[in-house]
């Protein structure tokens, strides 16, 4: 397991630098264990990633922390408020945003703000000051009386997170706020986020996408409920996989995968796209190993070279180790 002991956010700032901190963190659901003795600490500012598949433990974390699930033992803090003690007021100083986007598809976008304005408290001119205000920042200006189930998806996550963000909270939950958006809006998502991000708002960002892990400050890892990896992007990858990755364009591809797990001398192997991903053993010569088994057994061999190891690489390599346990 890899995990940061020293757990150090990169931003610090000089008063009450912790937006939210969990210790030993449990949820049960009968026998089931959801979430496993969790523990991590997220810095004011930081763009925090919370990666994992699907039934990983990562919804249920992110409801315990907004407060809408009480947690079965351990202990946190949201902004200074107690998970188990005070819920409801982590619910009135938050941003909570789902995949699903809760919109109301029935009205507006500038009937949506209002009513999602109200729900928050705001009244009079000050709401009608952060209606315009998310308006402009989510870009639909120009859409305000476009009723939400006539906008395409990307826009009604542009307005979910603009109901999200109506009375500023400091901290934002984002759970899988891109699912089944197209990777344009995704971009542009995330470029409002970073924008967030240099103005002192915390995300907090449950994701499975592993190109949008690299926008985030730090990222922690669950599988089957429990954290085992935790460091920035860069961190991960160098310590995930010190030997770095072999690419290898073959054919036939499946019957090349088959070959190599077999291998005691590989670590792990993989199909990326149209080419293998393939981890050596520690002091092994991988490159002449692979291109010795695919002369033995007629593999045509295209190409192979040393790349960089990706985000998806550290997360295919992490899960696999820690089914082998």
């Amino acid at each position: 397991m890899i995990v940061d002991k020293e757990n150090a956010p990169p931003k610090e700032s000089a008063v009450n630098s912790t937006a939210v901190e969990v210790e030993d963190l449990v949820k049960k659901f009968g026998t089931f264990v959801a979430v496993d003795h969790i523990q991590f600490r997220v810095a004011r500012g930081e763009i925090f990633g919370f990666l994992g598949p699907n039934g990983a433990g990562k919804s249920t974390t992110i409801r315990m922390l907004c407060g809408l699930l009480m947690p079965t033992s351990g202990k946190g803090k949201v902004a200074e408020f107690d998970l188990m003690r005070e819920p409801e007021k982590i619910k009135q100083i938050i941003g909570y945003m789902s995949q699903k986007f809760s919109l109301y598809e029935d009205l507006t976008v500038m009937e949506n703000l209002r009513f999602f304005g109200g729900i928050y408290g705001l009244s009079g001119p000050r709401q009608t000051e952060r209606e315009e205000d998310v308006l402009e920042i989510a870009g639909l200006g120009d859409l305000r009386e476009r009723l939400t189930h006539t906008l395409a998806v990307g826009l009604k996550q542009r307005l979910a997170l603009g109901c999200s963000i109506l009375h500023e909270p400091s901290i934002l939950f984002l759970d899988e706020p891109t699912s089944g958006v197209d990777p344009v809006s995704r971009r542009n998502f995330w470029s409002l986020i970073r924008q967030m991000g240099e103005k002192g708002v915390t995300a907090f960002v449950t994701t499975h996408y592993m190109d949008e892990a690299e926008y985030c400050d730090r990222l922690a890892l669950i599988f089957r409920g429990r954290i085992i990896a935790m460091g920035t992007p860069s961190e991960l990858k160098t310590r995930t996989i010190r030997q770095g990755v072999l690419e290898v364009e073959c054919e036939p591809l499946m019957p090349s995968l088959d070959l190599l797990k077999k291998e005691t001398w590989i670590s792990e192997a993989a199909i990326f796209g149209n080419s293998l991903h393939v981890i050596g053993r520690e002091g092994t010569d991988t490159e002449r190993e692979v291109a010795v088994l695919f002369r033995k057994h007629g593999i045509h061999l295209k190409r192979m070279g040393r790349i960089r190891p990706s985000l998806e690489d550290v997360f295919v390599s992490l899960i696999e180790r820690e089914e082998e346990r």
